[in-house]
């Protein structure tokens, strides 16, 4: 057995070391080829040497080039901005070689003689945020790929000689200058006979980097598989056991389950709400439970009473924790009403489980919300986008006020969009409030928030939970969810604004209803995912910078309402009233 650990931590060693050189190796290879491409594009796109620049080995490097034609990475590794506006080139532009620098995501070769077109292989292009190469001699049809560029907000393609009869539609966008585009894609316009990427444009399933890692992970796989087998009969043993464990009777066999055969009736319920809120655990065991999701800690179920009132049951598993201690942290944890903390109704512990019982939320969470508007199945307007902010600022300031206040150190651990629900007002209530309390490290457990939540220290405190909030706000801004997409919301944040890109990183609903408070919302958002917990601003902080930009876009609407009014010249009358009894306008005695 002990030769068997030896070899086995002499492998594990072995192959971090190979992987530590590799990644060396990627980042080189990364820099290289971002250097080639680079030197491949200038040169079909300067074809006569105007700029008369010499190939190096990484521009990233060279003054001349770093900060005026090319912005690179944070590592200076990866090209991803390239500017020749008014630079006279009549070369060709050559869109395979310019794809081939991953990271591209500005690109603005406007006011040259450029000739050539726009390939498909565009597509490759996958990172492109702007693209401008107006006032060109580029030619030929537009292709489909420009609307499978996901991230590309910013395209301006006027004053080329693109064939009319493929063009695509193109039309201002409201809230940008006069000479910036966007595509509106209409089925006649695109190139039907031209889908894939261009010959030359292809690129391989495979590269230097991707057959490393094969190697790697196949390496790793292999070994993994060697020492397992050893110890199948001991792991299969473990496996069985932990199924028993953690397969809830309660488990979903169809779409609805019952209840009883997963509930102790020697234990009744307790309660924290009114005697008419309240039902008997024989209400709870003839009710039908709909399993709405579940992981290693817990499972929730809709729960709907014969009554028809419905319930959200949340049944912890592996808790570490006596019913005495459950019953008396959930007791402090009910203390905390506030209007934006979703009110706990009641528990039930046994030996074997335990439930938490809470009001079921019909709106679903905000998580649900931004996926639907995501998928442009709702709206998700500005205002709406505020209020709930302003909500969940509200609710957290509360659960710290009563922290000052009792010294209850119950903080939230988990806030994260799927914790943040909608009651039938689309008002914001915190859920899972107090629940870090049976997951503390001292347990042996953890539970923190996860998808590019959680703050770098992992600390149960108000600076983690205001990190956490501060992602929301990066959400809420972008439109963009961290838990649907698992991209790393915060580094793309800092990388547009470093890269003076900040414009680029508000949604269009935000962008074009209140940039100036976005702006705001995003300092104060900032700040709240600094890697530095004193930099974190406390939440009553956060509220009040909310606050102000809710005040403001509020007098905004106002403002723009009473200039509607004035402007029509038969509300003139009205709009005079209106300015000299404005306390008294919307009063219910007003006769106007």
């Amino acid at each position: 057995k002990m030769n068997n650990t030896r070899d086995f931590t002499t492998f594990l060693i072995s192959f971090f070391m190979i992987m530590f050189y590799s990644r060396g190796e990627l980042l080189s290879s990364s820099s290289s080829s971002d250097s080639h491409s680079f030197f491949t594009f200038l040169k079909a796109v300067d074809s006569d040497n105007v700029l008369n620049i010499t190939k190096i080995s990484n521009p990233c490097f060279n003054n001349k080039l770093n900060g005026v034609i090319v912005r690179c990475n944070s590592n200076a590794t990866n090209i991803i901005a390239i500017n020749l506006d008014n630079m006279n080139l009549s070369g060709i532009f050559d869109v395979d070689s310019l794809c081939k620098l991953q990271n591209i995501r500005v690109v603005s070769l406007a006011n040259n003689n450029l000739k050539g077109n726009i390939s498909n292989s565009i597509l490759l292009c996958r990172s492109l945020v702007y693209l401008n190469v107006t006032n060109n001699k580029l030619s030929g049809r537009l292709p489909k790929a420009l609307k499978k560029l996901k991230y590309l907000k910013n395209l301006d393609l006027s004053n080329n000689n693109f064939s009319s009869n493929y063009m695509v539609k193109i039309s201002k966008l409201e809230s940008e200058s006069d000479d910036v585009y966007r595509i509106e894609p209409t089925p006649s316009s695109l190139n039907s006979n031209n889908t894939n990427t261009s010959e030359n444009g292809k690129k391989p399933w495979y590269s230097h980097e991707i057959l490393v890692w094969l190697v790697l992970g196949v390496g790793l796989l292999l070994s993994s598989l060697y020492f397992m087998v050893k110890k199948s009969s001991k792991l299969m043993g473990e496996s069985e056991m932990k199924k028993k464990h953690i397969v809830s009777p309660m488990r979903k066999v169809t779409n609805e389950v019952r209840l009883k055969g997963g509930v102790n009736s020697n234990s009744e319920l307790v309660f924290f709400v009114e005697d008419h809120e309240r039902f008997s655990l024989e209400d709870l065991l003839r009710a039908k439970a709909d399993l709405r999701s579940e992981n290693f800690w817990s499972s929730l179920f809709k729960v709907k009473l014969e009554n028809n009132v419905e319930y959200g049951v949340k049944r912890m598993k592996n808790l570490q924790v006596s019913c005495d201690e459950f019953g008396e942290i959930l007791k402090k944890i009910s203390e905390v009403k506030h209007q934006n903390i979703l009110p706990l109704v009641g528990y039930r512990c046994t030996s074997e489980e335990k439930l938490i019982i809470y009001k079921y939320q019909s709106n679903g969470s905000l998580l649900n919300l931004l996926n639907d508007y995501i998928a442009r199945r709702k709206d998700f307007p500005w205002k709406l986008r505020l209020e709930i902010a302003r909500g969940i600022a509200r609710g957290l300031a509360f659960i710290y006020k009563k922290l000052d206040e009792r010294e209850i150190n119950i903080p939230h651990g988990n806030i994260k969009l799927s914790n943040i629900l909608l009651n039938e007002k689309n008002e914001a209530l915190i859920s899972e409030h107090g629940l870090s309390k049976f997951f503390e490290p001292n347990r042996g457990t953890n539970l923190f928030s996860s998808h590019g939540h959680a703050a770098p220290e992992r600390s149960l405190t108000e600076k983690g939970d205001v990190y956490s909030f501060g992602v929301i706000l990066l959400e809420l801004l972008t439109g963009q969810s961290t838990e649907a997409s698992r991209i790393d919301l915060v580094r793309w944040v800092r990388s547009m604004v470093r890269e003076e890109w900040t414009g680029e990183v508000f949604d269009k609903e935000v962008r074009e209803n209140d940039q100036q408070g976005a702006f705001s919302l995003l300092n104060i958002a900032l700040k709240c995912v600094s890697g530095l917990q004193e930099n974190r601003p406390k939440v009553g902080e956060i509220l009040e910078i909310i606050e102000g930009v809710m005040n403001a876009h509020e007098k905004q609407e106002l403002e723009v309402s009473t200039s509607k009014c004035c402007s029509n010249g038969s509300n003139q009358e009205c709009c005079s009233l209106h300015q000299i009894i404005p306390d008294t306008w919307d009063s219910p005695g007003s006769n106007y």
